[in-house]
């Protein structure tokens, strides 16, 4: 199964949510599929040399109608922040350009600060009502790791989830936990958007027996249809469980 298959990425809106790949997924997505658009609905890095083009407009409807064939992927965003990120759209903007563009619009909906897992806040994630895929993320590496944040956004948010204290090594089951709960990885999913965990980070025989550990115990908490294993850097998908 490619890449686009596994992660049912072939759809109008595809959000991707959680910690230890977001944006390295984002990239990799666009980058095999015809006519992409990549946009968030929260901060986002700069991203310029991941796209073909990059347009700061708070008109991004227009923006497209002018996109020739040396755009795609095309990187969409509203305004420049500061030196290192931009802004993202509200999700009502991001609804809007999934009807206007006949590709996939593929979006970061939640921020980790570079962590490998996340539990998102109250305001979180910015999953628009009319997306059709949904990806939340885990790194591979967090197993065995102690919750702390040094390694995992939000450690308190997981806590509460998984049953862990501040400083407990995280297993296996407790990725799944995050992936699977309402309250985590398909936190305002729509009731109609397919979602597909992935499990990111999976470089060697290790880290792919931990992954399945992890997928075996996502399916037993959630009715997915599918989780990914996969090295996103490469990017290659090592399993479909």
């Amino acid at each position: 199964m490619d890449l686009i298959e596994a992660l049912s990425a072939d759809a109008d809106l595809v959000c991707v949510v959680g910690a230890g790949g977001k944006k390295t997924t984002l990239y990799a997505l666009a980058a095999r599929l015809e006519r992409a658009v990549v946009t968030a609905t929260v901060r986002i890095p700069i991203f310029d040399d991941n796209v073909a083009a990059v347009r700061v407009t708070r008109d991004p409807i227009g923006t497209l109608r002018d996109a020739d064939a040396t755009t795609w992927p095309l990187g969409l965003v509203p305004e420049r922040e500061r030196d290192d990120r931009y802004l993202g759209y509200d999700r009502e903007t991001v609804t809007a350009i999934r009807a206007a563009h006949d590709g996939t619009v593929l979006a970061k909906a939640d921020g980790a600060r570079t962590r490998l897992l996340k539990a998102p806040d109250d305001r979180e994630p910015q999953v628009p009502a009319t997306a059709d895929t949904v990806i939340p993320v885990a790194s591979a590496r967090v197993v065995g790791k102690p919750l702390t944040d040094d390694h995992v956004h939000r450690p308190e948010r997981v806590a509460e989830l998984t049953g862990l204290a501040l400083g407990d090594p995280i297993g296996p089951e407790d990725v799944a936990t995050v992936l699977a709960s309402r309250a985590g990885g398909r936190k305002r999913v729509p009731p109609t958007a397919t979602v597909v965990p992935l499990v990111n980070m999976v470089d060697d025989d290790d880290l792919a027996a931990t992954g399945r550990k992890v997928a075996a115990a996502v399916h037993d908490r959630a009715d997915v249809p599918r989780v990914v294993l996969a090295r996103m850097a490469d990017p290659s998908v090592v399993d479909v469980i």
